[in-house]
């Protein structure tokens, strides 16, 4: 038995000396992880002042600074806007149903004729922006903002033919 123990361990140092030469040989490639979706696809967005009519759905606008940008008109089907500042930007027209947008600034952003169905926009604020016509059908919402949403809610939804105070609910 002393023979057979013997064997093993001088099978499991050559084994591990052979190993060990092997990496240091053949160091490790360069590992290719996917990158975090905070960056995912912004280095190919090319994000310019004038975005106007251009179908942006599915794109990744995590954390960026986005003020007084032209979104008006595009297809945002899908985004996801969370944590990024849309302070002032121009959103009329734009498709963001079934979007993401948590915790994110749209103070003084035109929100008008927006289409939000079923969007997630929990934590965002909408401090005099303007929403006549925008669709918050099936919306996820605080309580806090539906009431602060309401108390500005006008006009009819030129799309879906929704008023915003009925998708708000209130």
């Amino acid at each position: 038995m002393n023979k057979k123990t013997s064997f093993i361990s001088k099978f499991n140092a050559i084994l591990f000396a052979g190993l060990l030469v092997f990496v240091l040989l053949f160091p490790a490639q360069r590992v290719f992880a996917k990158r975090p979706p905070e960056i995912r696809n912004q280095d190919e967005l090319k994000i310019s002042a004038d975005m106007h009519g251009q179908d942006l759905s599915g794109n990744d606008f995590v954390k960026l600074d986005l003020k007084g940008i032209d979104f008006s008109e595009s297809n945002l089907t899908g985004a996801v806007f969370n944590n990024s500042k849309l302070k002032d930007s121009d959103m009329h027209g734009a498709q963001l149903n079934d979007s993401l947008a948590y915790a994110s600034d749209f103070e003084g952003a035109d929100l008008r004729d927006v289409d939000f169905t079923g969007a997630l926009l929990m934590e965002s604020t909408f401090t005099n922006a303007l929403i006549e016509g925008a669709d918050f059908t099936d919306a996820v919402l605080s309580r806090i903002q539906q009431k602060q949403l309401c108390s500005m809610a006008s006009g009819t939804n030129s799309k879906t033919d929704v008023s915003t105070t009925y998708s708000l609910g209130c």
